[in-house]
């Protein structure tokens, strides 16, 4: 298989925090999960989002002198989506009601990892970050592959703005649009809401859970 994908759960512990005295646990868990299989520290990237904006179609691609950046690192990158192109650079996106697509093109070993939620959404951020492949890396999108994570479904996380349909609903929509073949998609079956293995931070809202953490998605292109 050319890539290595892997998914935390919440007996790895939280991934993220939003609460700075947490942070040295965090690092903790991400170290842990990450050595467990066989990544080096040095050798990840982190997909930090950033929610005090009004773009959440920000790409970025990155290289070996991003290795570390958010891991072993403060994080200088801020990106709803990051793409590397040389094996054995892992990528972690920290995750809890939204979607992790990864995006591959084996081809042309090309490989995105995006942040799918409402906000990206509904910014048509489904189409957006294909474009941005199509544009840079002059892919052609029926040639890609794609994974989409496990994430809320509609009961708990309707998209308002899209008839209260679910994410994985809409982003396949959004993917679909920008040339993606529905056969090449594949969908994780796990609903994060109401499997109790994972994070849910409208659970933690609504009080089913008493811990706002996040679960994360891993990904790298295989030697």
């Amino acid at each position: 298989m050319p890539l290595t994908i892997l998914i935390s759960t919440r007996l790895n512990g939280s991934m993220k925090s939003t609460n700075p005295d947490e942070q040295s646990q965090i690092d903790k868990n991400r170290q842990i999960f990450l050595n467990n299989n066989g990544i080096s520290l040095n050798n990840a990237t982190l997909v930090k989002l950033d929610y005090q904006t009004d773009d959440y179609c920000r790409y970025i691609t990155v290289d070996g002198a991003s290795k570390g950046d958010g891991i072993t690192s403060e994080s200088t990158i801020l990106s709803d989506a990051l793409v590397v192109t040389k094996p054995n650079h892992a990528l972690l996106l920290p995750l809890a009601d939204c979607i992790g697509a990864v995006i591959y093109d084996q081809t042309a070993n090309i490989l995105m990892l995006a942040h799918l939620g409402r906000h990206n959404l509904e910014q048509f951020g489904g189409t957006k970050c294909i474009e941005y492949l199509v544009n840079n890396f002059n892919v052609k999108p029926d040639q890609l592959t794609i994974w989409l994570s496990p994430a809320a479904g509609k009961s708990t996380y309707p998209l308002f703005a899209f008839d209260n349909r679910g994410l994985h609903e809409v982003t396949i929509e959004q993917l679909i649009a920008a040339g993606i073949n529905k056969g090449k998609i594949t969908v994780s079956p796990i609903d994060s809401s109401t499997d109790d293995n994972y994070y849910s931070h409208s659970n933690f809202l609504q009080g089913k859970q008493n811990d706002d953490g996040r679960f994360a998605v891993v990904v790298y292109i295989n030697q």
